[in-house]
């Protein structure tokens, strides 16, 4: 057996050069140590991955690497060198001991512990022996091992290079760790599994690598990959067919809300239309009223309409006509019902030193007498009592106060023509027009306690000497004359505001009127008065002989329709014959529409009542009769709703 002159003593491997008490221990030693050297330096990527996988202690306990077999036994020298030297095959493929060299023979091995040798030789090496390489580890991904190590830093360890024959090539013996560091701890024992638990199990062959994935590229990344195909070259037909392709869709989605919104909306208000004629003209020619023709006058029937006025309606002194408004301002403060007297008055020392003039109409009374609100509303209009209206005045509050009350209420009544300035209508400063006592007296003929007052004659009063009388005498020379006011003075004339009746058709129909600023031109006021009563009488003849009345609507004539607002006509007919009340040549107006305030309904069946139809000046007085559907009123279609602006 030849020695190779290439072997170097490696630092710390605890190989010794020299001879001693035991060479062939020291010869198996060395031969060890070169067939680790030869497993690994003849491919320095060999030698990286097993620095990588000594560092990675997982897959190390899995499978150890070669050179931690060598540390292993080079930490073992004892009983493995024993073993060799009793004859064990080497795991190279060499041969036995006894075969090479006798000095191997059981009979030569020391018996007791290995001394340390004093002068060690070199280690004699079987040429042929390395020769042999040990069997290559199948090659390892780098990438995936170094993935593994995550954050290890790769081995500086460098094997080195020589030019050796191959014949004589060698292997360098590198430490991976320090040969005296301990044998490391032997991993504890497992315990078994509980019962029913799932076991993992145990490596089996060799480790496999597992490959991580690749991190994700970024999105416009792969955009641009699934989209790297060139577009196709753009045409008319191909830009219009893209157009569509994307338009298409948003204009169905917006007909579909469209739709939605138009079917949900909620209906517009039905209304009533007149299709019959908007006016009608009482037949018989006209009616020529016999007019004053001095002041001014106007005729009115409550319900139907004006039969006009005569001369200029100014502003002009109204005399005790002024009280009308008196009696209504208190019993709109102090209101009466039925046949109640109301609060007592007292009489006051100015009342009663007041009844005493004799230059204005007064009424009797004496200090301390009380009478009732009813009483003292008699005193003020039956005998025309400037005292009792300057007495109601101070009761209700002050003068100033009252007076201001009085033209408040005149605003309200639509007076615009008016203006008061004392309770009694003495003052010349008092004024109004004959169409707004009009206004006035429609009002508060819809009491009933002022329209029994004023409609007296003459009254009896508790606690006055006699009887009182009305200055008005048409309240008893004309038949149906049921009011109102007198009123005279030199600046004002004489003056009436008179109210009548009439039975016509069996419906009894008021008529009111006023004439104002008569003259007699004797210089009496008491002519003047007279003269307007005379006036006024004339009138109210006239036109109690003039009214009439005539069918305007039969039953079951179409007067109008239902109209749902989006196109839907539903016919309405008159469930009774219409008769109004006028007059000869009057030319009066037909109106539809709902009673109350009340709404058309969007449905109904034929025959309801949907509403109502009016002749005359559309007030309560007004001729009205209902009417009802002719077929039935059905809502509005879809369509309809669909198509349907605003």
């Amino acid at each position: 057996m030849s020695v190779s002159a290439g072997v170097e003593p490696a630092a710390g491997t605890g190989v010794s050069t020299g001879t001693g008490p035991e060479p062939e221990a020291a010869a198996k030693r060395a031969a060890d140590v070169a067939d680790a050297e030869s497993a690994f330096a003849p491919d320095a990527d060999a030698d990286d991955a097993a620095s990588a996988d000594a560092d990675a202690k997982p897959e190390a306990d899995a499978e150890p690497p070669a050179a931690e077999v060598v540390s292993a036994r080079d930490a073992d020298a004892g009983p493995k060198a024993a073993g060799r030297d009793s004859g064990e095959p080497s795991d190279e493929g060499t041969e036995p001991g006894p075969k090479d060299s006798p000095k191997d023979s059981p009979k030569d091995s020391p018996k007791g512990p290995a001394e340390e040798p004093k002068a060690p030789k070199p280690p004699l090496v079987d040429q042929p022996t390395g020769v042999f390489r040990a069997p290559r580890r199948p090659a390892v991904d780098q990438p995936t091992t170094m993935l593994k190590l995550g954050g290890a830093k790769p081995s500086t360890d460098k094997p080195v290079d020589k030019p050796v024959p191959p014949a004589e090539r060698t292997s360098k013996f590198v430490a991976l760790k320090p040969l005296d560091e301990p044998a490391p701890a032997k991993p504890k024992a497992t315990p078994p599994p509980a019962p029913g638990a799932t076991a993992a199990l145990p490596q089996v062959g060799p480790e496999r690598t597992t490959q991580q994935p690749l991190p994700p590229k970024p999105p416009l990344d792969l955009l641009a990959e699934l989209t790297n195909t060139p577009p196709p070259r753009q045409t008319p037909v191909r830009t219009i067919v893209r157009r569509v392709k994307i338009w298409t869709p948003l204009v169905l989605l917006l007909a579909v809300i469209f739709a939605v919104v138009q079917a949900v909306r909620p209906l517009p208000a039905t209304g009533l239309t007149l299709t019959a004629d908007a006016t009608y003209t009482f037949e018989g020619g006209t009616l020529d009223l016999p007019w004053p023709g001095q002041g001014q006058s106007a005729i009115e029937v409550e319900g139907v309409g004006s039969l006009g006025t005569d001369g200029k309606q100014t502003a002009a002194p109204i005399a005790s006509v002024a009280k009308i408004m008196t009696a209504y301002v208190i019993l709109q403060d102090h209101p009466l019902k039925g046949d109640e007297g109301g609060e007592k008055i007292t009489v006051d020392q100015q009342a009663e030193d007041e009844s005493k003039n004799v230059d204005e109409s007064t009424a009797p009374m004496t200090k301390g007498q009380q009478f009732t609100e009813r009483q003292m509303l008699q005193l003020l209009m039956i005998p025309s009592g400037n005292n009792a209206a300057r007495l109601l005045a101070r009761w209700d509050s002050d003068n100033d106060t009252f007076v201001a009350k009085m033209n408040d209420a005149a605003k309200k009544l639509g007076m615009t023509n008016s203006a008061y300035t004392d309770p009694s209508g003495l003052e010349k400063t008092t004024v109004s027009t004959a169409t707004d006592q009009l206004e006035l007296a429609k009002e508060v003929m819809q009491n009933p306690v002022f329209a029994s007052i004023v409609g007296m004659a003459s009254a009896k009063i508790p606690g006055l000497d006699g009887t009182i009388y009305n200055n008005n005498d048409l309240l008893v020379n004309q038949v149906g004359v049921i009011g109102l006011k007198t009123g005279s003075s030199t600046p004002a004339g004489g003056n009436l505001v008179w109210a009548a009746t009439k039975t016509v058709n069996g419906k009894t129909q008021t008529v009111y009127g006023a004439v104002l600023g008569q003259n007699a031109g004797t210089g009496k006021v008491w002519d003047s008065l007279k003269l307007a009563l005379t006036n006024s009488q004339k009138l109210i003849d006239t036109v109690q002989q003039g009214l009439t009345s005539a069918t305007v609507v039969k039953k079951g004539d179409v007067v109008g329709y239902v109209d749902d607002q989006l196109g839907g006509q539903t016919p309405v007919v008159a469930t009774k014959n219409m008769t109004a009340v006028g007059w000869p040549g009057l030319k009066t107006k037909l109106s539809i529409g709902t009673a109350g305030g009340d709404t058309v309904p969007h449905s109904g069946k034929a025959g309801t009542v949907v509403g109502e139809l009016t002749v005359g000046d559309g007030s309560s007085h007004a001729v009205k009769i209902p009417v009802a559907l002719q077929s039935d009123l059905a809502e509005p279609g879809f369509g309809a709703k669909l198509t349907r602006v605003g």
